[in-house]
């Protein structure tokens, strides 16, 4: 057996490659719409809550219009996650044949999560129209539960992972004696967790802001375009800060439970003290770095608050136990980018706090709506940047000093995946081509809608109230009120 490791240590299988790009391809597209299957259901909820508190239509409106969203963005993500699922085990069949039953838990439970999610969007789908206001909202409340239950599952999955446990070896390698309990709850679940979750609501709130943030960059200053843009930034200005403290959390956790990862995504070559920074900079095969901006001691204050603090180098293991020198670069660079973007997004986080302390209300500037309609694409990009740093930096690890991603690989023939990568990307660009051709579609029918409703003209269905039968008869005249008379008129939906 340990010839046979070594043997693959030191091969590269031919379908090595196809197979990585492919789960690499379906992962990075899959990741970009859980923000929003995490973390929409609670700012929707907000909303909804506050129209109900307040009886304010206009919210109720923009927690309905969500709410639909909501449901494309989960029929969506339905095709995404299948396709992963699928892919875990024909692509990577020696780690699910070998470790399925240790960790194969955390994939249960985000499977019940997702089902139980499908079942609770339906409900809340349904009931605007035929529950009572407050028992429609309270059968709501499950549902970003749901969701934080179906990022528990597939955390506890990655987390494992990155530190394996829970389970003995027996004579041929094979794991026994199962402790679900600890194989759940790994040293990097915590950190991992948290990190995952608040990262998704920050995300998903600057997008929705920043949807808002454009509407208001076009002129459209009225109500519905500013209290679409308040609720769900002021969620994610609040949260920002607290990201950054709890991803300063995660990294010291992989600095102590990873070293070697660490050591990957800081470009420590070797083992020492008084290690310095690198923002940036590329890692030669040689061991020096070029390029970057150096800050000296740096490296070892953050990880241990200290600069005598010994950081761990990638040459304290042999070169086949650790990521390449590429490898290492392309975690270092996605770690900084991560990081950049997040301090750049306190910056914004308290420009907004100063304004609203001074002033009681939003930032004026124009600059500051710009930089806001950014931030949900910058968010976007650091939920990639994450999921790059914790892969890639486990190299050559799937299972992290247990099983390499060589032992793990299918045996299909490489051009066999290469063409299902070809196929997948195809359909995968017509999947989110509809998806984003539906949400248009939407927008488009609510700014008909909303221009229909200011100029006091009869409203289609998309308008009329929340809440209350199907067979209620449509308003006839120009005079009648939008939005169950309210009086509020919304302007036109970004």
């Amino acid at each position: 057996m340990f010839s046979t490791a070594v043997l693959l240590a030191n091969s590269t299988p031919a379908q090595l490659l196809p197979a990585r790009e492919l789960m690499a391809f379906t992962l990075a597209s899959h990741i970009l719409l859980v923000p929003f299957g995490v973390a929409l259901p609670f700012i929707t909820l907000l909303m909804h809550h506050r129209g109900l508190r307040r009886d304010d239509a206009v919210a109720l409106k923009l927690a309905r219009r969500w709410s639909a969203v909501m449901a494309v963005q989960f029929a969506i993500g339905i095709i995404t996650g299948t396709v992963l699922s699928f892919e875990f085990g024909l692509l990577w069949p020696g780690m699910m044949g070998r470790w399925g039953d240790v960790f194969g838990l955390g994939f249960g439970v985000e499977a019940w999560a997702f089902f139980l999610e499908a079942v609770l969007i339906a409900i809340y789908l349904y009931g605007w129209r035929r529950l009572k206001p407050w028992t429609h909202f309270w059968l709501a409340v499950p549902l970003p539960l749901a969701a934080l239950m179906g990022a528990f599952g597939i955390i506890a999955a990655n987390s494992w992972m990155n530190t394996p446990q829970g389970f003995s070896l027996d004579s041929q390698g094979k794991p026994t004696h199962v402790d679900v309990r600890q194989a759940i709850f790994t040293p990097m679940f915590g950190p991992e967790y948290w990190h995952f979750v608040v990262a998704m609501l920050l995300t998903a709130g600057y997008v929705v802001a920043g949807v808002y943030a454009v509407g208001w960059l076009r002129g459209r200053r009225d109500r519905y375009h500013r209290l679409g843009f308040t609720v769900p930034f002021t969620v994610a200005a609040i949260l920002t800060p607290v990201q950054f403290v709890l991803g300063d959390s995660a990294a010291r956790a992989v600095f102590h439970k990873q070293p070697i990862k660490f050591a990957a995504t800081e470009i420590v070559w070797k083992t020492d003290t008084h290690v310095p920074e690198y923002m940036f900079g590329r890692l030669n095969s040689d061991g020096t770095i070029s390029g970057g901006l150096r800050i000296p001691q740096l490296d070892s204050i953050l990880a241990g608050f200290k600069p005598s603090t010994q950081v761990t180098g990638l040459t304290s293991v042999p070169a086949s136990d650790r990521p390449t020198a590429v490898q290492a670069t392309i975690a270092h660079w996605a770690f900084d980018i991560m990081v950049t973007i997040g301090s750049v997004l306190i910056l914004l986080a308290l420009w907004y706090a100063w304004s609203w302390w001074r002033h009681r209300d939003n930032p004026g500037s124009r600059w500051f709506y710009r930089c806001a309609a950014l931030a949900g694409a910058a968010c976007l990009v650091t939920v990639e940047c994450g999921w790059i740093t914790t892969e890639v930096g486990r190299q050559p690890w799937i299972v992290y000093q247990h099983m390499r991603v060589s032992e793990a690989v299918t045996s299909t023939h490489a051009s066999g995946i290469w063409t299902m990568l070809g196929i997948v990307m195809a359909v995968y660009v017509a999947v989110f081509g509809a998806f984003l051709a539906v949400v248009l579609k939407m927008r488009t029918r609510w700014r008909i809608a909303d221009e229909g409703s200011a100029a006091r003209v009869e409203p289609p269905p998309e308008t009329d109230t929340p809440y209350g039968p199907r067979t209620e008869p449509e308003p006839t005249s120009a005079g009648a009120a939008p939005d169950g008379g309210s009086g509020h008129t919304s302007g036109g939906a970004s």
